[in-house]
């Protein structure tokens, strides 16, 4: 059987062949200007691939060009050799791979980048013993031009010296590609002038171009936009002319045909596209296409092989047909692998062919694709392509008439949305051949998509007659062909296109706008199913000159030893390189820098050159592959949006040799935050090299910016730990820069670069974050901004550092003002937050929270979730007369409780609103009223209670109380060294026993010199200084609220001449101030002040519980002027409870003014808090007896009475 089958592959040789395949493909390659490169490529197939170089799709002729080119193949291994690479040799080379069945091609790109080494370091020439610099003058500007038109674009360039026989070489580019000379492009050199002639105008032209001069020292550029407007239309309305026609795949008879959309669409969208064809060397246009198609790529079949064909592209409305698009490059009709001759082998019906796939499906049709077969036959091979609808056994062929000799086929005139399989036979001479495996279902519709919108563009002013447009990608599209920008006034509907030809850059400069107009902007993207939606419209700006300029160049400082670009690190082959942002930013953010270095050898300063063709992003920078022991020179220019700044100053020499120092190196990144009157926030980063050991911590130095060296001062004694301090007591008005030093464990290493000067000012209108509790408890920090700008942004960091844990704190930004909101609010919160306002001058605050600052958010969080209506006093109880009983409290402030009175024959209650009082009224109080009495009070989501409970020996202690006014004694009169008291004794007394008194039958005002009081059982009148007026009728009445007695005395003979003995007008006393009874919380403060009269000035002392007092850390005594005593106790205790007295003395007598201070603790009281219990203390036994006695007394008054 292998004998068997040798013999077979022995005689069927075509069943080995199969296309070529790359085994190893080229490789693209960053070279320096000068070197040689080698491309390198394995390809393997059978019959042998022929291999072909191409450079940017032009063929390489290595046998035309052996300066320049060789080429070897040897066992399927393929080399391209390019010498003395040159920024023209800048390309895409591709390897193609051909033989009988198929082609298949690799590509990679060559860079040759300018060398600091290949050249010497002034740019010298030694070939012709100069240096040549050149100067690009006369540059031509922004171009506009119409569709048809020519245009020419020119330079005048300057090369100094002049070297007979010498020229420099001029190249021309649109869009970073050279141009080439063709019909519509001509380019001309005249040995001063360079110029660009590009005749008959098309929006294909549309592009950046730039000119470049190369001379033996380098090279000089320059570029500029041209835009190209299309062509007026036929009709009114109709669309313009598509744009980009280009052939793809072609083979015998069949090529596809792509082209871009057109900017403008017409006064209503695009329906379709129109496909044109014309046969290379007649002018006969013909319609590929009966029904316009809306994708933009159509399969064009039905050509005659060996033909070349041009196409064009016309667009279609309702309003009619746009003008033809330029037309495509020619294009032969042709199978690849005609190009080689084979062998072919008769008489054998093909086989089936194999992968057929659906390459490419739209509403409008559908593209197959297959592999030929194995066995073909002694001839070529044509082809049945048949089609089954789903879930159908039956299968019909397509092309029965026309069988098609492309291995692709376009089926049109399917049902959109139906789904259907497919399969392809292969035929000749000798017969039809099996069929292929099938497609699976297909559905019949568009697989791409149309792009999703772009992002709302930002309009920026450039100059007087241009505005910078930046937008946000496309976040759903495929095979993006590009973005069109339209413009419009402000007050009209009227939208006018910017770019005539589509752009995948992001930023766009539209020209050609009217100074001082109001414009508004839009960005609509497109690929080939067609144009997405508009994006929104920008925000209005007026076309004139940016007020965002270049920034300025980077920081310099006055003293002559600081330069702006630093070293951080140097090892043998590369430095670390550090420097400051621009003091000023030109009006926008940041995007990046880019260094340049030279050379110094002897003195003598180099060329400059690009280290980095990328933007960075920070400030500093690893320059690599450099030369030990040899000295360079850096510079660092900033980028913003307007453009890139002027170059900062160069650096001192640096020599490029490896540090070993133990040290660590200078901080990096040094910027400043919160700049106030009287304070600032300096953070900084960690230097690049350590030293010896890791870095344990910082110090921060300033100078007043006028001070030299010298000035120099630490900003804090103790070591920081971390990466940001503030630094506070600076001078209102005054500049200072600012330095960091770096410590690990060998010791302080050099200082950073200084940042500075800084002006000590906070901006007009400055505001800080606050903190806010809203009504649901929520804590949050707030910062309003009002000077926000287009672009600025809210950034809020924790402890100057982005926030890691973003589950803790929800961001929410409205307008001018950003909300960082504490999800769970706990101890892992506390820290320093800050937020900066971007794209402004430095506006920014912090806020420290605190671990008490957190505990009082909480609680005001706590009482916003759980209002409480505060209560001025507890609920009290008191008699009224004829026994009715009241219960009272006041609230703070209730302006809507709700309160729901009710009355009954035992209860009335009432609710005044405008003073907070409630009352309870009770007809008499019984045994069985005993129990808890509360008031309930609820006001939106606050609430409030308070109650008293009513115990049943303490109704009976009221009930007492009755029998009480029933046994007062007579009044007596008693004189004192002060004046008389007149006095009763009862036998029990109570607050709630209302006692009167009366001087000839008139009710007698308190005064200074005329009280009434009540001690222990004692009723009594005091009067000071008697008088003869105060000779008379005297009356006591006593009312309990049910019944009452009266007791009468007359004050006349004996007793007023007592008073007149007695009375002295200078005589010590307490004329007022100090209260009867005073009732404060344990933990307070208690200060009291009396008033003191006599003559001479009395001595005064304090007394408590009858001892004096002395003045200590408690209990402060103080006598001011001779009229003022006062007495502060400190944080009182329950031992502070107690009678307390102010006693004045002088020659003419003693007074003593009492009063009674009672200390509570809120924490004694039952679990509910606003429940109060009356104060009862356990009597004893005896009183209970007398409390007996006393009720049967009095019962037995009751019935005497009734007899």
């Amino acid at each position: 059987m292998e004998e068997w089958s040798e013999f077979r592959k022995k005689m069927n040789p075509d069943s080995l062949t199969h296309r070529p395949e790359f085994i190893v493909k080229p490789r693209g390659q960053t070279i320096w200007e000068g070197n040689t490169v080698k491309l390198h490529c394995t390809v393997a197939g059978w019959p042998k691939p022929r291999i072909a170089w191409y450079k940017n799709n032009v063929l390489i002729d290595a046998k035309a060009h052996p300066e320049k080119y060789t080429t070897e193949s040897n066992y399927n291994m393929h080399s391209l050799e390019i010498k003395n690479c040159d920024f023209l040799d800048t390309a895409q080379y591709c390897a193609s791979a051909l033989n009988i069945k198929g082609e298949v091609s690799s590509v990679a790109t060559i860079v040759p980048h300018v060398s600091c080494l290949s050249m010497c370091a002034d740019g010298y020439s030694p070939e012709h013993g100069v240096t040549f610099q050149t100067t690009i003058i006369d540059k031509f500007e922004v171009a506009f031009g119409h569709e048809g038109e020519t245009l020419s674009l020119g330079c005048t360039v300057i090369v100094y010296p002049t070297v007979k026989k010498y020229q420099p070489e001029v190249v021309w580019y649109r869009n970073s590609v050279p141009l080439k000379p063709s019909k519509w492009v001509h380019t001309h050199w005249s040995g001063e002038r360079a110029t660009l002639t590009l005749t008959h105008l098309n929006k294909e032209d549309e592009g950046m171009y730039t000119l470049r001069v190369n001379t033996k020292s380098g090279f000089d550029s320059y570029s500029a936009y041209v835009f190209v407007k299309d062509a007026d239309v036929e009709v009114e309305g109709a669309p313009v002319a598509p744009l980009d026609v280009r052939c793809h795949d072609a083979n015998k008879d069949y090529v596809v045909v792509t082209w871009k959309q057109p900017a403008v669409e017409g006064s209503s969208p695009i329906l379709g596209y129109y496909i044109d064809k014309c046969e290379v060397g007649t002018h006969h246009w013909a319609q590929c296409n009966e029904n316009p198609v809306k994708y933009a790529r159509f399969p064009v079949t039905g050509l005659v092989e060996g033909r070349s064909y041009i196409f064009r592209v016309r667009a279609f409305n309702q309003e009619g047909v746009s003008r033809p698009s330029r037309v495509s490059e020619p294009v032969i009709a042709m199978d690849p692998s005609d190009r080689l001759s084979f062998r072919s082998l008769m008489g054998v019906i093909p086989g089936e062919p194999t992968d057929v796939v659906v390459t490419e499906a739209t509403k409008s049709y559908v593209v197959l694709a297959w592999k030929p077969p194995v066995q073909r036959g002694h001839e070529g091979v044509m082809y049945y392509i048949e089609k089954s609808v789903s879930g159908s056994d039956i299968w019909q062929r397509v092309n029965t008439g026309m069988p098609v000799k492309s291995p692709r086929f376009a089926l049109f005139d399917l049902a959109e949305g139906k789904s259907y399989s497919f399969r392809v036979r292969c035929s000749n001479s000798a017969g039809v051949g099996e069929p292929s495996a099938s497609t699976g279902d297909v559905t019949v519709g568009d697989i791409l998509d149309l792009p999703s919108a772009p992002g709302t563009p930002v309009a920026a002013r450039n100059t007087d007659t241009s505005v910078v447009v930046f937008w946000s990608a496309s976040k759903d599209v495929s095979h993006l062909v590009g973005y069109y920008i339209e413009c419009s006034e402000v007050g009209t509907d009227i939208w006018m296109p910017c770019n005539n030809k589509p752009i995948k850059q992001t930023r766009f400069v539209c020209h050609g706008l009217i100074t001082g107009v109001n414009y508004v902007f839009r960005v609509k993207a497109v690929n080939a199913a067609g144009y997405s939606l508009s994006s929104s419209q920008s925000d209005a700006v007026i076309v004139q000159a940016a007020i965002c300029k270049f920034p300025r160049v980077l920081l310099r400082h006055s003293s002559t030893h600081t330069y702006d670009v630093t070293m951080l690190e140097a090892v043998k082959d590369y430095m670390i390189l550090s420097w400051n942002p621009p003091a000023h930013d030109g009006g926008a953010d940041i995007r990046g820098y880019f260094v340049d270095y030279r050379t110094v050898k002897g003195g003598v300063a180099g060329k400059w050159h690009e280290m980095n063709h990328k933007a960075l992003t920070t400030t500093t920078f690893k320059a690599e592959d450099l030369k030990e022991n040899v000295f360079y020179q850096f510079q660092v220019r900033a980028m913003n949006m307007a453009g890139v700044s002027e170059a900062s100053l160069p650096s001192g020499r640096l020599e490029c040799k490896e540090w070993t120092i133990t040290v660590p190196g200078p901080p990096v990144g040094l910027h400043v935050l919160e700049v106030r009157d009287t304070s600032a926030v300096i953070l900084w980063e960690p230097p690049v090299f350590d030293g010896r050991t890791p870095v344990n911590g910082y110090y921060l130095d300033l100078k007043f910016e006028s001070a030299g060296e010298e000035g120099w001062k630490a900003a804090h004694e103790k070591v920081n730990q971390v990466k940001y301090m503030k630094v506070t007591g600076l001078e209102a008005g005054a500049s200072y820069v600012f330095r960091v030093r770096a410590q690990n464990l060998a010791g302080v290493g050099n200082p950073s670069v200084p940042i500075g000067p800084i002006l000590a000012q906070s901006r007009p209108g400055t505001k800080e974050i606050y903190v806010d509790v809203d009504d649901d408890g929520v804590i949050s920090m707030v910062f309003e901004c009002a000077d926000l700008k287009a672009g600025s942004e809210f950034v809020w960091s924790k402890n100057y550092q982005a926030m890691a844990d973003t589950s803790r704190i929800t961001i929410v930004t409205e307008k001018g003002k950003s909300r960082a909101i504490f999800n769970s609010p706990s101890l892992e919160d506390l820290g320093t937050y800050s937020c900066v306002v971007t794209n402004t001058d430095g506006i920014s605050s912090s806020y420290t929270l605190t671990e008490e600052g957190l505990k009082r958010l909480l609680d005001i969080s706590y009482d916003h979730k759980f209002p409480v209506i505060p209560f001025k006093n507890e609920m009290a109880m008191e008699l009224l007369e004829k026994g009715r009983v009241r219960f009272w409290t006041q609230v703070e402030k209730c302006l809507s409780a709700s309160f729901s009175p009710c009355c009954s024959q035992k209860y009335t209650m009432n609710f005044d609103k405008s003073t907070g009082i409630i009352e309870m009224f009770m007809d008499s109080l019984e045994v069985t009223d005993e129990g808890t009495f509360t008031f309930n009070l609820v006001d939106g989501k606050a609430k409030g209670a308070t109650s008293l409970v009513i115990l049943r020996h303490r109704i009976c202690f009221f009930l007492l109380l009755i029998s009480s006014a029933n046994s007062a004694s007579d009044i007596q009169v008693i004189s004192t060294e002060h004046g008389i008291i007149l006095q009763s004794v009862v036998t029990y007394h109570h607050e709630d026993l209302r006692v009167g008194w009366l001087h000839k039958d008139a009710k007698i005002s308190a005064s200074e010199r005329v009280k009434a009081g009540v001690t222990g059982e004692q009723l009594w009148l005091k009067i000071n200084e008697p008088t003869e007026k105060d000779k008379g009728k005297y009356a006591m009445d006593i009312f309990d609220g049910k019944d009452g007695v009266k007791r009468v005395f007359e004050l006349s003979g004996k007793a007023a001449f007592t008073l007149s003995s007695i009375s002295s007008s200078d005589r010590a006393r307490v004329i007022g101030g100090l209260p009867d009874v005073v009732a404060i919380q344990e933990g307070k403060s208690l200060n009291l002040t009396g008033n003191v009269w006599g003559e001479p000035v009395p001595e005064v002392s304090w007394t408590k519980n009858e001892k004096q007092l002395l003045s200590d850390d408690h209990y402060s005594l103080k006598f001011e002027h001779g009229k003022f005593a006062s007495i502060t106790i400190a944080a009182v205790t329950t031992t502070d409870s107690g009678k307390y007295a102010l006693v004045v003395k002088n020659k003419y007598g003693t007074e003593a003014g009492e009063f009674t201070v009672s200390v509570y603790n809120p924490e004694d009281d039952d679990d509910s808090p606003q429940h109060e219990t009356v104060p009862f203390n356990k009597p004893s036994i005896s009183y209970f007896l007398l409390c007996l006695s006393l009720i049967n007394s009095f019962v037995f008054s009751l019935k005497g009475s009734k007899q």
